[in-house]
């Protein structure tokens, strides 16, 4: 067996000059030894050292070796085949159902799976990352020495009195899995003979690498040592580099300071700049502001595939397929379709559907089949819920049939198309094998496992999230690269900004792996945390070799405080003793200094822009405050009503509304308490189920609605017995104000009811409440000051001539004692006397007269407008005036 030479590479050299070194120890070495340089192989740690590498070589002329990667070299190897089934794709994908399925077979955990399905899921994923880690290390090993590799494994694993014993059994898996998934692709890399092997190690060992150059035989091999072999690289770094630190208060700010520091760079002639992504959320900001710029930028990173624009259009289709799907998925995944497709509902046609569902307060999207609409909000849905229905209906199917599925859904909704024209697109049809080729032809297993629609939305977003989309080059040369740290390695940069130097992305701890731990992966021969940590550090230092290096960190996230890596504070200590400490990077961002000046309060007219009709709240908010009506109804600003699965006290009240309308639409006459109570029950769970409403979050209503059905029939029972008798509900009314021509007011009743008063049949308008009695009665003790009973008494004055005799009430509904009926008194008069208010206000209005904010009260501490009107800055002295 030959000896393997190692040879140290100059670690102080400049990083432009280490690939001169690297050719020139390559040949003196084959020199020596009378190798034929051009039979050898040079193995390189990242694809980004060939091309240096081969200009180094053609610089010094002659033979040069077989320059190569372990990725390029397997990738010009013949495939190796896989003689099981069983064995890892290393697609996430498929492995987690084949995962599945393997412990599907076993009873503990069945059970497990029936008992805590999400602690299942989880140990699912840990047998997957912990089986491809294994499967990685047995990469390097050689084939003939991996059955007494894997002897010693299963001797580590089977330690008796582990305390750990599911995590134990999960690993003894993950090894056999990953044993039973040979040959591997690396294999023909151990039958390789070349004149010599050269290896260049830089960034900590690799496992592949010494694994070939251990199985060698009697083939020369070399390693050329990149890094330090002390354990602490750190001391070592040149004192000559130029290494600043900028301390940032915020995410925004690092963002901007990062920005500012690489356009600094750039002006100063040093190109190209490496943007180290530690934060990948910072440095997608970073790249943000540098496109405002139109800097070329070479993204080596990429990003969660997941994150893009593609991939959250058809994760959005899925969640809105789920039969528990809310109406803002829907929403959400109607406002993401692409416009420009036949059919797609777009436009007025959403914006009706979206305002019927919000002011209907729809919740659940397998209710909307039956919800009454109409015109284009009907048609949107019409098109909408059967194209989701065909997409989630049905039971376990195979993830191929479901794939197949996800295919039509995509191209009935218009969405394939645009998918196909854009790159990240493009990726998402190819992670998820949504086109049929010869490399995603589903496998035996995706044809034969059955599963149930949300576990197949579960695996969409897991294949998403595990996959990366890098986003194509700049058309220009980039002088920007954003790349990992690791990938920095020995590449001849002219300067670096590191964003992100804090405790937490920064020489902090790696977690070890779930299922073997720390020591048990250091004796399998896999990197153990402290060879992680070093090998970042060792990372560290390559990059300090550069000409220029800027650290970056902010004080805090969220609200705690950030300290600085640990790395950083060596660093720190190191270059004070030796002589060159640390210098704060200058400031390159321009700072604009603007005086606060108070807002005067706002006055606008509405000159010509009243509104055409007038509803019950738009005059109560002109009675609040002129600004709020000039925002509600002039301006037509409204905040959207939410669209919550969980049930609130708002949809108790519709939904009693509706089933009190019901109820009282099939009484002909009174009946038995208890006949009527049980139709009070029915008529509340088909209106619960047609709102769609979540049974489980409706319990708290429905345990009042119980309490409710009692107090509410005897009640009614002793109005029966009074004379009263029910005429309407949820009455539409419309009329136009004689006091001023061009507005008319429009409502609805909840209820109307003729009743007997003072001897005679009278006319009774009732407002269902749900809301406590004390302020029911607050609002009704100054009569003139309650505008919604003055507005309906109002709107029934203005519908009939001669008027009627008119009554008017609140109706306390939720009070726990009983059925609360608070009256409004004189209730025609406070009408006739809103009606010439009213038109006395808009005709001054029109006349040009201000509708200034006020500012005042209660009203103004919850309006919406508030931000609107600036009230939080208007000048104080204004205030405290009048003015």
């Amino acid at each position: 067996m030959a000896e393997t030479d190692c040879h140290c590479l100059d670690f102080s050299c400049d990083i432009s000059d280490i690939w001169d070194e690297i050719a020139s120890r390559s040949a003196v070495w084959a020199l020596e030894r009378s190798i034929s340089l051009r039979d050898a192989v040079l193995l390189l740690p990242l694809a980004h050292h060939l091309t240096p590498a081969r200009l180094a070589f053609g610089r010094r002329g002659g033979w040069i070796p077989r320059i190569e990667t372990v990725r390029t070299l397997v990738a010009s190897c013949p495939p190796v085949s896989k003689p099981v089934a069983e064995a890892l794709s290393f697609d996430i994908a498929e492995d987690r159902l084949r995962a599945e399925a393997m412990l599907d077979e076993q009873d503990w955990a069945r059970q497990w799976m029936r008992r805590d399905r999400r602690g299942f899921d989880e140990a699912v994923g840990r047998l997957v990352g912990s089986a491809h880690r294994l499967a990685h290390r047995l990469c390097g090993i050689a084939p003939a020495e991996r059955d007494d590799w894997l002897l010693h494994a299963r001797g580590l694993l089977d330690a008796p009195g582990d305390p750990a014993a599911t995590e134990r059994v999960l690993a003894r898996a993950a090894l056999e899995w990953a044993a039973a998934s040979g040959p591997f692709a690396t294999d023909p890399l151990f039958d390789i003979r070349p004149s010599g092997w050269i290896l260049v190690q830089a960034g900590g060992k690799d496992l592949i690498g010494d694994g070939i150059l251990g199985a060698a035989g009697d083939v020369p091999c070399l390693v050329l040592q990149a890094d330090r072999p002390d354990s602490d690289p750190l001391p070592a770094c040149a004192a000559s580099t130029k290494v600043s630190e900028a301390v940032c208060a915020d995410f925004e700010d690092e963002a901007e300071a990062c920005a500012a520091q690489l356009l600094g760079l750039l002006s100063a002639g040093m190109q190209p700049v490496a943007l180290i992504a530690l934060d990948r959320l910072l440095v997608r900001r970073v790249g943000a502001l540098l496109a405002r710029r139109q800097v070329p930028v070479l993204d080596e990173t990429g990003w969660k595939l997941s994150t893009t624009r593609a991939a959250a259009g058809v994760m959005a289709l899925l969640r809105a397929a789920s039969k528990q799907a809310t109406t803002d998925e829907l929403l959400d995944w109607l406002k993401s379709l692409p416009h420009g497709h036949a059919g797609v509902p777009i436009g007025t046609a959403l914006d009706a559907l979206e305002g019927t569902l919000r002011k209907s307060g729809w919740a659940r999207v397998d209710a909307l089949r039956l919800a009454p609409m109409e015109g284009a909000a009907a048609r949107t849905r019409d098109w909408a819920v059967p194209l989701l229905q065909a997409l989630g209906e049905g039971g376990r199917m195979t993830l191929a049939q479901w794939t197949e599925r996800l295919r039509h859904a995509l191209q009935s909704s218009g969405q394939w198309e645009s998918l196909l024209e854009d790159a990240a697109g493009r990726q998402v049809v190819r992670v998820l094998r949504l086109v049929a080729s010869f490399e995603s032809m589903p496998s035996k297993l995706t044809l034969t496992i059955e599963l149930p629609f949300l576990e197949f939305v579960r695996i969409v977003d897991t294949m998403l999230e595990h996959a990366t989309y890098d986003p194509p080059p700049p058309v220009r040369p980039p002088v920007v690269v954003i790349t990992p740290l690791r990938r920095a390695l020995l590449r001849p940069f002219a300067a670096a900004v590191l964003p992100g130097s804090d405790e937490r992305r920064l020489g902090m701890l790696s977690a070890p792996d779930p299922l073997l731990g720390d020591s048990l992966a250091a004796a399998l021969g896999m990197p153990s945390v402290s060879e992680q940590q070093r090998d970042e550090a060792q990372a560290l230092s390559h990059l300090l070799r550069l000409p220029e290096v800027v650290l970056l960190r902010r004080r805090q996230e969220m609200g705690e405080l950030l300290a600085p890596s640990l790395l950083l504070e060596r660093l720190r200590l190191m270059r004070e003793r030796a002589g060159a400490p640390l210098v704060a990077a200058r400031e390159l961002r321009e700072r604009r200094v603007v005086s606060m000046r108070a807002q005067p309060r706002p006055a606008p007219v509405a000159t010509g822009a009243l509104p055409a009709s007038l509803s019950a709240s738009t005059v109560e908010a002109l009675r609040d405050c002129p600004y709020r009506f000039f925002a509600r109804a002039v301006l037509r600003l409204r905040e959207p009503d939410e669209l919550e699965d969980e049930a609130a006290k708002r949809d108790y009240g519709n939904w009693l509304h509706e089933v009190l309308l019901r109820f009282h639409e099939q009484r002909a006459a009174p009946g038995a308490l208890d006949a009527e109570a049980e139709q009070l029950r029915r008529l509340a769970a088909e209106q619960r189920e047609a709102h769609g409403i979540d049974p489980d979050s409706f319990l708290p209503f429905e345990a009042s609605f119980e309490r409710f059905v009692g107090h509410y029939l005897k009640w009614l029972h002793e109005r029966d017995a009074a004379g009263a008798r029910w005429l309407e509900g949820e009455s539409e009314r419309r009329a136009p104000m004689p006091e001023i021509e061009g507005v008319e007011l429009q409502g609805r009743i909840d209820r109307i009811d003729d009743v007997r008063a003072d001897g005679r049949m009278v006319r009774e308008l009732i407002d269902y409440k749900t809301v406590p009695l004390p302020a029911l009665r607050e609002r009704v003790r100054d009569p003139l000051e309650d505008t919604q009973l003055a507005f309906y008494a109002a709107l029934e004055l203005l519908r009939d001539d001669p008027p009627p005799a008119l009554v008017a009430a609140y109706l306390a509904l939720d009070e726990g004692q009983g059925v609360t009926v608070v009256r409004h008194e004189e209730v025609e008069d406070s009408a006739r006397q809103l009606l010439q208010g009213l038109g006395d206000e808009l005709r001054r209005m029109r006349a040009g007269a201000p509708l200034p904010a006020l500012g005042e009260g209660r009203v103004c501490e919850f309006c919406e407008a508030r931000g609107l009107c600036r009230r939080d800055h208007w000048d104080d002295n204004e205030c405290a005036t009048g003015a």
